[in-house]
This record gives structure tokens, C-alpha cells and sequence, in this order.
């Protein structure tokens, strides 16, 4: 392992597979094995995958980081119905950045393959040899609706609050799309390396077209602890008086119905999650999380996870199984919120608020929800993704409003106003 220089150098081709976090994480090019599936066994199916893929790894890795080693960066579909292919990618070359240090890791398979440090930097260097030039603004660049108009998105949410008030459910999170036609194709390395650097503090990610930074992580392992972030409670920094440093713990940690959307979303992820920890914290109250768009209400959760009587903890993977969907991107009753959501979005979610991130070898990963991010369906077609957390006191137009706050960080990096 060598000090620490950061990744952003390395994200210059739009086919980058990406995890990075204040200058850390993942950043891999290429493809030695893929997993695809759908339906409600996609998460069992994709382990059983990854389980043959170690069984017949030949491994060599002095590094011994998290993140290190045979690895697999891996997208889900939000639902169990969706026609969207479930992934989980092995990748050919990977540069990884931990703890002030970095790393190279080479994966074949082919037999008669070189492998050595050399062979890894000339793969590496074949790759970046391939750059993708900036993009400038275009003047065909659009930003045009998505499935349901404005005063479509309205009428849902207010469906959606007549059914919380009834009884029905506590929360449901209705999400809305807006399309990107470009008169230029994507730069997606360029769009990564800005969210990167203007969102320091949530995971820029990338795996196969789904292209994104989000502040919410659904769970990361590392030698054993689970540690998650949940967010809900929302605060759009574009309309905050100027001059009052106190206003967003004043409006967020101050309201209500912020706090009862975040307590729901809370305990929906430590409820799930208890059953594989031998104990676990959290904030006893949720703090402010302060994003160059938006406030949030945040509670970060860690949890000691305990082995099962053969004497294995949990994967990372095998926690996303059981956590997803949480009430922070469904609604809680799951089901009741399930149906709803099918009912009232017509939209297909596709990856959209599903699990994204990596798993590793020993059972390590990171997996964020898919926020705010997009879907390149082609190199001058983008599809953007918001939603907001429906409780019995929210407003159509406030949410509405809401929605375009979390547009705005995919907008802003693709050059459009915003």
C-alpha cells in the first residue's frame, strides 16, 4: 500500500464503477463476471452467485483492507415487481483508497494471465489512456417531466395523505421523475467528479449507468460492526432566511411532523437489524446534517453483529436483504406502503431508492440508497429520481417543493439550471 492520493484522478472514463467519500472509496473499470436478476429472490440469488465466485477465486491479497481483494459492485431494483436487472459486477481493475492509504487490485480469469503489480498498472494504464473530454453546457440541453406532471405529483401526494389519515398506514414515500434531454452526450466522470467534490459528505456512486451521491447509507460491515445513517426530515437550504444560523435546528428538530416522519424511518432500521446484532446504538435525539442543498434530519446506528451457530456473522449483503425496503424509502406498513406506491407513482423505480454499493470477499461492503441520482438511459437521455416522506401533516405543495431541492445536486452537475 502506498499514502493516499485521492481518487478523483482516476474518474475519467464514463464506465467507472464508483464509491467515493471525502476522497476515499472504490473507483474500477472493466468486467471478469456479472450476476443479473429480478423478483423477490434477487438478493438470495445474488449471494448464492457471489459464494461460487469465492469458491472458485484464487486470491492473493497482502492488503488486507476492507474493500480489498475479489470484490463485486452491485445495483437492486427497489422492488421485488420490477423489471430492472438486479447486478452485482466483478470488475477488472480497482483503485482503492482507505485510511490514508492506497491499493491496486487486479482480477482475471484468465488462467495464463500475468499477475503482478506490473500487469495491474498496465491494465490500469490501458484504461486511462481512454479519457472522456469535459462538456460544456449545450444549447439543446432540456429538462423536461417525467411520468406524472406536477399537478399529477400533487393529486398522488395528496391520495397518499388521505390514506395516512385514515388509519392506513404511518408513512409513505412517493417519488416522482424528471427527464434530461442533452444536445450533447453525458460526461458521466465529469458529472461524478463535481458531485464528488460538492458533496463531500454523502457517496458518490456509480455502477452501470446508475450514476448518483447519496447521503443515506443502508448498511456497512467492517470486521464485524454494521453501522448505518438514516435520514428523513427535510429542509430546502434555497429558501433559508439569511442571517439565522439557528433556523434549520429550529424548523427541522422543531417540527413535528419531522420528527415523527424521522422516528418512523429509525425504527424501522434498528427493528430489522436487531435480530443480527449482540447490541447496537444510536443518537437518542437525530442531528442536523447540513448538504449543499438541503438540512436533514440524521441518526447514525451502530451495531455489533453476531455469528451464527456455524460461527459466521452476517454479510453486508445479507443485512441489505433484510433491511430493504426501510420506511426511509417505502413507508411503513412495507406492504400497505408497497401497494401504494404501485398504485400512485405509475412509475417504475427501477434502481431508484435500492441498495448500490459493494461487497468484498470477507463479507465487507458498503451499500448506500440510490438518492439522489439518475439512471443514464442513453448518452443524451438521463432520468432523475426524487421522493418524499408522506406523513399525516404533510402538504402537496411542500412536498412538491421538496422534491426539486433533491433534484437539484444531478441538475447542477449535468450543467442545467438549477
Amino acid at each position: 500500500m502506498e499514502p493516499d492520493t485521492g481518487l478523483l484522478d482516476y474518474v475519467v472514463r464514463n464506465d467507472a464503477y464508483t464509491w467515493i467519500r471525502r476522497g476515499g472509496g472504490l473507483v474500477a473499470y472493466g468486467e471478469t463476471a456479472r450476476f443479473t436478476g429480478a423478483g423477490p429472490g434477487r438478493f438470495a440469488d445474488a449471494q448464492d452467485w457471489w459464494r461460487d465466485q469465492l469458491a472458485s477465486a484464487d486470491v492473493e491479497n497482502p492488503v488486507a483492507q476492507p474493500g480489498s481483494g475479489l470484490i463485486a459492485f452491485g445495483s437492486f431494483a427497489f422492488s421485488k415487481t420490477s423489471e430492472y436487472g438486479s447486478r452485482l459486477i466483478v470488475p477488472e481493475i480497482v483503485v482503492g483508497c482507505s485510511d490514508g492509504y492506497s491499493w491496486l487490485t487486479y482480477i482475471t480469469s484468465d488462467p495464463g494471465a500475468e499477475v503482478s503489480p506490473a500487469a495491474a498498472e498496465a491494465v490500469l494504464a490501458e484504461y486511462l489512456d481512454d479519457v472522456v473530454p469535459e462538456r460544456a453546457p449545450h444549447a439543446g440541453d432540456r429538462l423536461g417531466p417525467g411520468v406524472l406532471s406536477e399537478d399529477q405529483y400533487l393529486a398522488a401526494v395528496a391520495a397518499g395523505v388521505r390514506h395516512v389519515q385514515a388509519g392506513e398506514l404511518s408513512k409513505l414515500v412517493l417519488a416522482r421523475d424528471v427527464v434530461a434531454e442533452l444536445g450533447a452526450p453525458i460526461a458521466t466522470a465529469q458529472v461524478l467528479r463535481e458531485l464528488a467534490v460538492r458533496y463531500e459528505d454523502c457517496w458518490t456512486y456509480a455502477v452501470d449507468g446508475l450514476i448518483g451521491s447519496t447521503p443515506e447509507m443502508l448498511i456497512k460491515v467492517e470486521n464485524n460492526t454494521a453501522r448505518a445513517r438514516v435520514l428523513a426530515g427535510t429542509l430546502d437550504r434555497a429558501i433559508a432566511p439569511a442571517g439565522d444560523p439557528g433556523y434549520a435546528q429550529r424548523v427541522l428538530a422543531g417540527s413535528d411532523k419531522q420528527l415523527h416522519e424521522h422516528s418512523i424511518a429509525i425504527d424501522s432500521l434498528t427493528r430489522q437489524l436487531e435480530p443480527f446484532t449482540s447490541s447496537m446504538t444510536s443518537h437518542s435525539e437525530p442531528f442536523v446534517l447540513q448538504l449543499p442543498n438541503v438540512w436533514h434530519l440524521a441518526s447514525d446506528v451502530t451495531a455489533q453483529l453476531t455469528p451464527d451457530s456455524g460461527g459466521r456473522v452476517p454479510t453486508s449483503l445479507a443485512l441489505v436483504e433484510a433491511l430493504h425496503p426501510t420506511a426511509a424509502v417505502c413507508g411503513t406498513p412495507t406492504t400497505v406502503a408497497g401497494a401504494l406506491i404501485r398504485k400512485l407513482e405509475h412509475l417504475e423505480r427501477g434502481p431508484y431508492a435500492g441498495p448500490v454499493g459493494w461487497i468484498d470477499a470477507d463479507g465487507n461492503g458498503e451499500w448506500g440508497i440510490a438518492l439522489r441520482g439518475a439512471v443514464v438511459e442513453s448518452p443524451t437521455r438521463i432520468r432523475l429520481y426524487a421522493g418524499c416522506g408522506i406523513v399525516a401533516g404533510s402538504q402537496p405543495q411542500a412536498e412538491l417543493a421538496e422534491t426539486w431541492s433533491k433534484f437539484r445536486p444531478m441538475i447542477q452537475a449535468l450543467g442545467l439550471a438549477g
